[in-house]
């Protein structure tokens, strides 16, 4: 049996064993999914830092900067936010990580935290409060070094892709210096176009499109020159290895009749009249019909990230900005306009493979039977049900998607996970979800429910791991 790393097998609480209930699941993880490489098909890694082959100053800089999961937990147990987001020295602010993690018990948190320390460090011990100082010394002599790099982090985890994630306005030097790279992971572009069509600011939305009017050398002074613009960004990004549009809304919209004209919806903003809700949702609903109809002529794949609430704190927003920890799920209606707005694009045969994520559990099995309608037979899998993503990116939501979609769909053609993250020591969440994924396969195995077929069920295990995606997607 393969074991990955001497240290996990004397790990008093991350055993080589971890999560596997039963010899089922042990032979499934480690003889199938555990050799398979990683593609990670959505993240917000820093094409920079990858391009650069960065090396990191401490443990804090690579662990605790930019991660939102952390910086909510240290805020729920009273931490000052100068140790979070502030100007805390770095070892001041992994001391108040640490001392936060015994209590984030049952949190995946918890699971995450030591995963990522044997993963990368070999460290079997406990984060705590004691522990702490010694773990942050020894860890970030680690790395200060070229063996903990970015690209050898990625190396050492078995990362073959990552897809970042880009604005339309974003020129790709990196991407394009990166690839002459003859490194084992390949780094791709991913389409996240929200901003241009999010015009409820208007002078952020002006501000925006003269950014995007430069890099796409077109004056956007129309409607029609912004379809313009993002049509350009789009043959530029498929030229650097583009495969994959990304959007993150609270839900889609669909209007069933030209009730406004988005044009003249655009002269009111970047007029300075004032544009109602309504109008809002139809200038975008319009430009997402037409970037979806640019997708399909490319043979991309296009991923709707639905029903994240941001930015709840005003107040914190105020201070801190996006992204900073203030978001949660909210409680949109989804099932209709979903519908008809992949409906819309099917009719006229625009409609190119798709993901759609949910954030809300009880909209589960809405997405996981929604995929169903709009599989035609054309490609394995055309409309997946995605991952479980953000909060229910953990045991009992990755289980509960995986149990939706195969009692639903067909988890045989699951494109499998993804990190979602901003963290180069986030990959071990590949390795939670596989665990988790052969310990379900595992448990209807010994149960009876299955076929104790090892081989049959072991490739189902490795398609979903690494093979589906790897034939769906479609990298250069």
């Amino acid at each position: 049996m393969t074991t990955q790393i001497t240290a996990a097998t004397h790990h008093a609480f991350i055993s080589e064993h971890f999560l596997l209930e039963n010899e089922f699941s042990k032979r499934l993880y480690h003889e199938y999914a555990f050799p398979c490489p990683i593609i990670d098909y959505h993240n917000h890694l820093p094409p920079d830092a990858i391009a650069e082959n960065k090396v990191f100053e401490n443990l804090s800089q690579i662990w605790l900067a930019g991660d939102h999961y952390k910086w909510r937990a240290m805020r729920t147990l009273g931490v000052d936010e100068s140790f979070i987001t502030g100007n805390a020295p770095d070892q001041e602010k992994f001391m108040k990580w640490a001392e936060s993690v015994p209590y984030t018990l049952r949190n995946p948190l918890y699971h995450w935290t030591h995963l990522e320390l044997l993963r990368y460090f070999e460290e079997p011990s406990l984060l705590d409060e004691k522990s702490g100082p010694r773990i942050y010394d020894e860890c970030t002599s680690k790395i200060n070094s070229s063996s903990f790099s970015t690209l050898s982090l990625m190396e050492k985890m078995k990362v073959e892709t990552v897809c970042t994630t880009d604005d339309p306005a974003d020129d790709l030097k990196h991407h394009m210096a990166y690839a002459k790279n003859e490194a084992f992971t390949k780094m791709y572009p991913t389409f996240r176009p929200d901003k241009s069509f999010s015009i409820e600011n208007p002078s952020i939305y002006k501000t925006y499109l003269q950014k995007l009017g430069n890099v796409a050398k077109i004056e956007i002074k129309n409607y029609s020159d912004l379809l313009q613009a993002l049509k350009d960004r789009v043959d530029f990004f498929h030229e650097n290895g583009c495969r994959l549009s990304d959007h993150g809304l609270e839900k889609l919209y669909f209007f069933e009749n030209e009730k406004f004209n988005p044009e003249h919806i655009f002269a009111k903003v970047t007029g300075g009249s004032e544009v109602s809700q309504e109008e809002i949702q139809f200038f975008k609903f319009n430009v997402l019909s037409a970037l979806c109809k640019m997708y399909h002529s490319k043979g991309w794949t296009q991923q709707f990230h639905l029903g994240a609430m941001r930015n709840n704190n005003s107040r914190k927003f105020g201070q801190l900005g996006p992204d900073t920890g203030f978001d949660s799920i909210g409680d949109y209606e989804q099932a209709t306009a979903l519908s008809r707005f992949l409906d819309h694009l099917d009719k006229g045969n625009h409609l190119c493979k798709t993901v759609i994520y949910n954030l809300n559990p009880s909209d589960n099995e809405i997405f996981a039977t929604m995929s169903g309608n709009f599989n035609d037979g054309s490609i394995r899998g055309k409309i997946q049900f995605g991952s479980g993503w953000w909060f229910l990116d953990q045991k009992d939501g990755m289980e509960r998607q995986i149990n939706t979609l195969s009692n639903m769909g067909l988890v045989a053609t699951f494109v499998g996970m993804l990190t979602d993250s901003r963290s180069f020591l986030s990959f071990p969440r590949h390795e939670y979800f596989r665990r988790i994924l052969c310990n379900l396969f595992g448990r209807d195995m010994q149960k009876g429910e299955l076929p104790r077929d090892e081989v049959w069920v072991g490739k189902i295990i490795q398609d979903i791991c690494y093979h589906n995606a790897k034939n769906y997607f479609n990298f250069p």
